[in-house]
């Protein structure tokens, strides 16, 4: 019995060494979230839509992306497609590794991998080179991730890092690159595209010729139609739509305004402006469509105020960003008194 006893306290005793080890070592050797933290900085309009973001420290176009900016279908692809115990485990899922194991030793060959979107992060957060070596070191970040984030924000980490072909990252980018919108709404097609792309970035990117992109999108709806997340209806309709061919410029209003306030901002750094996008767009229509009369290249500025707030609305520091005059910010150039009154004289009953 004495023997028992002192076994059990042994085992006990071992355990609480091993633990202790793993929390010591978690302690000492915390995840590198880095990378998530290097975003681009954003400067944004009254509404929270982009007027210009910048590259990050590494060239990247990579927009902060939280999981309720993003459509509940992408979301639900994503997670059927990649990790559907998402929700439930601690980062490793054992069922996905023990299926994974089987379909190995059944086929010969891989045919479904067990990483999860948490180890996935990992892998974004410190990429490395392939290997058994580097999958462990995944498996021991995504249960350090596990334990130090909730499920929210991990799922943000994902959103803002996961690949989408040459410099983007993020679903956010990537829904401005590839369609030139939000990713708030996306179709089956969008949103299946967006789970597709960062399997095999470069190949699935729809920019490219020749690209994969069609066949990597219309695999995860095939998915998503055996699983009864899509109804053959929409399958159908959804596996009809051609994929994009091109890819957009992001959000550039405003750009010498944005740059300004960007010039001494921490990265990440999202600035909020009482600027209207839409009144922007205008404004800078209108300038564009009045300053092709002048044959000269005539300079024009504009400056657009609420008067009952005294917020700017809308901000023209000139017609050209990138040519010789668009690096001077003419609403703030120094002009004579006349000249600055003028627009009241002749506004005057």
């Amino acid at each position: 019995m004495l023997r028992a006893y002192g076994r059990w306290f042994a085992g006990i005793g071992a355990l609480a060494i091993i633990a202790g080890a793993l929390f010591a070592l978690d302690f000492v050797y915390p995840p590198d979230v880095s990378r998530y933290r290097d975003r681009s900085i954003e400067v944004r309009a009254s509404d929270g839509r982009i007027l210009r973001a910048f590259l990050t420290g590494d060239d990247k176009w990579r927009l902060a992306t939280d999981p309720v900016e993003v459509d509940p279908r992408y979301i639900a692809f994503l997670k059927a497609y990649e990790d559907q115990r998402f929700d439930a485990h601690w980062g490793v899922d054992p069922l996905a590794a023990l299926r994974a194991l089987t379909q190995l030793a059944g086929a010969g060959h891989i045919v479904s991998g067990a990483s999860t979107l948490t180890m996935q992060t990992a892998r974004l957060l410190e990429p490395g080179s392939r290997g058994i070596l580097t999958k462990l070191r995944q498996v021991g970040r995504a249960l350090q991730l596990e334990r130090r984030y909730s499920k929210a924000q991990i799922l943000n980490m994902y959103l803002t890092l996961a690949p989408f072909g040459g410099n983007v990252e993020g679903v956010r980018a990537a829904a401005l690159a590839y369609f030139d919108k939000e990713p708030k709404r996306l179709t089956a097609g969008e949103a299946a595209l967006l789970v597709a792309i960062p399997q095999s970035p470069e190949r699935a990117r729809p920019d490219k010729p020749r690209s994969g992109a069609r066949a990597a999108r219309d695999k995860v709806l095939e998915r998503m139609a055996h699983a009864g997340i899509l109804s053959p209806a929409e399958y159908s309709e959804a596996v009809a739509l051609p994929v994009p061919a091109i890819r957009h410029n992001l959000p550039f209003l405003a750009p010498r305004f944005a740059q300004g306030l960007a010039e001494h901002a921490a990265p990440g750094s999202i600035i909020r402006t009482s600027v209207d996008a839409d009144w922007q767009i205008a404004l800078e229509a209108l300038a564009k469509k009045e300053g092709s009369w002048f044959p000269d290249g005539a300079a024009m500025a504009a400056l657009v105020i609420d008067n009952k707030t005294r917020t700017v609305r809308s901000y023209l520091d000139g017609l050209d960003f990138w040519n010789h005059q668009g690096q001077i910010d003419l609403a703030r150039a120094v002009r004579s008194p006349g000249s600055a009154l003028k627009p009241l004289y002749k506004c005057r009953p």
